[in-house]
């Protein structure tokens, strides 16, 4: 059934603007809309102060949208204009603001007489840990995890996933694995494996329908179980798919597993890199080094006429990359044919992997070990201490 735009501006003409003021469309606020496969993109132009408070607003929206016929699914996103010429600046870590206060000579002595933190315990056979992470959620984190694991497979290693979503298990799906895992000896579980991929996620252990009411120490528990009592084998790389935001999960994953690093997952818009910001700050806080930054959702390659569309802004993840000092990774296109083969449990990279798509994400992978290979040289240089 055609889907025309005139009956969606019709239906978010009933949604009442902020402050229930007008409506969302007379004030302004709709971007232009773009229809593909049954599904309605837009987004919503609010004050950037304000976007937690008119998060309802956004919801709003979507229902309505979702109410013209023929709209399957509606897609709706909060962004803003910049009010200045710059963004808000990550506040970093004390040690670095430190560190970066005195000659280099001086830098070393002051690091060399910090007392050291505890070692983390490391998993046996992993050779190293990417978290894939995100400020909030709906940016399209789990398509990336499982797409740079799958192309750091592609790339030669030897690739596991942890699903550490433990509200919203997205493994099961996207690699298309059902059943329960193994038990090798007492409590030590056998991966499930998809594509080559070792896999673990609470979707393995409970039924897709079961409600996750657990509090934050269950969370960690259950966390530190599928990373530690789990028979991973040897693997070159553990990718951990983290739960969105920057809860007790996320701090307790970044301060007792010594994460070879992190990469963050953005949309454009600078609602969304605000959020980004704060996964940005934890990681550094907790001294895990940032391997950089994914723009996803970059742009829109339009099928009909083949024009780029930007609907959610374009670049802003490779602005704020710029702008902390750390790698940008590559974008990631709003397509179709990526969200088909996730939701159809046959990620890009296996079902395509020398498309266009399949290869965007095999130079993510291999940017992001790079980062990795030289955050270790780094860390095994020898530290020169002057007295």
């Amino acid at each position: 059934m055609a889907i025309s735009k005139d009956n969606i501006l019709e239906q978010l003409k009933r949604v009442k603007g902020p402050d229930l003021s007008g409506n969302i469309v007379d004030l302004g606020l709709v971007s232009e809309i773009f229809l593909a496969d049954g599904k309605a993109f837009f987004s919503l132009t609010v004050p950037a102060d304000r976007a937690e408070e008119l998060e309802p607003l956004r919801a709003a929206a979507e229902k309505a949208a979702m109410n013209a016929e023929g709209v399957e699914k509606a897609v709706v996103a909060l962004t803003a204009e910049r009010s200045g010429s710059s963004a808000p600046a990550v506040r970093p870590a004390p040690s670095a603001r430190q560190a970066a206060a005195v000659p280099p000579p001086m830098a070393a002595h002051a690091a060399h007489a910090r007392p050291t933190p505890p070692a983390k315990a490391g998993v046996p056979g992993i050779g190293a840990i990417i978290a894939v992470a995100s400020g909030k959620g709906g940016v399209g984190k789990s398509t990336t995890s499982v797409n740079l694991a799958l192309g750091l497979q592609a790339n030669g290693l030897k690739v596991g996933i942890l699903d550490a979503d433990i509200y919203g298990p997205s493994m099961p799906r996207l690699l298309h694995i059902s059943g329960r895992p193994q038990t090798v000896s007492g409590r030590i579980l056998k991966p499930m494996e998809g594509y080559g991929l070792k896999v673990m996620s609470m979707g393995f252990l409970v039924d897709e329908e079961t409600p996750m009411i657990w509090r934050g120490p269950m969370v960690i528990s259950a966390l530190t179980q599928m990373l530690r009592e789990v028979e991973w084998g040897e693997l070159d790389v553990l990718v951990v798919d983290m739960p969105p935001g920057t809860g007790d999960a996320q701090l307790t994953m970044a301060q007792n597993v010594p994460l070879a690093g992190a990469v963050i997952v953005s949309t454009p818009q600078d609602l969304a890199l605000i959020d980004a910001r704060k996964g940005l700050a934890m990681f550094r806080k907790v001294d895990v080094p940032i391997l950089g930054i994914v723009e996803n959702m970059s742009y829109f390659i339009c099928p009909n006429c083949g024009s780029q569309h930007d609907i959610f802004g374009h670049g802003g993840a490779r602005k704020e990359a710029t702008r902390i000092g750390a790698p940008f990774l590559g974008e990631v296109p709003l397509d179709m044919a990526i969200r088909e083969t996730s939701d159809g449990g046959t990620p890009i990279v296996v079902s395509d992997p020398d498309g266009t798509h399949g290869r965007i994400y095999r130079e993510i992978a291999e940017k992001a070990w790079t980062r990795v290979m030289e955050e270790r040289r780094m860390s095994s240089a020898p530290a020169i201490v002057f007295e």
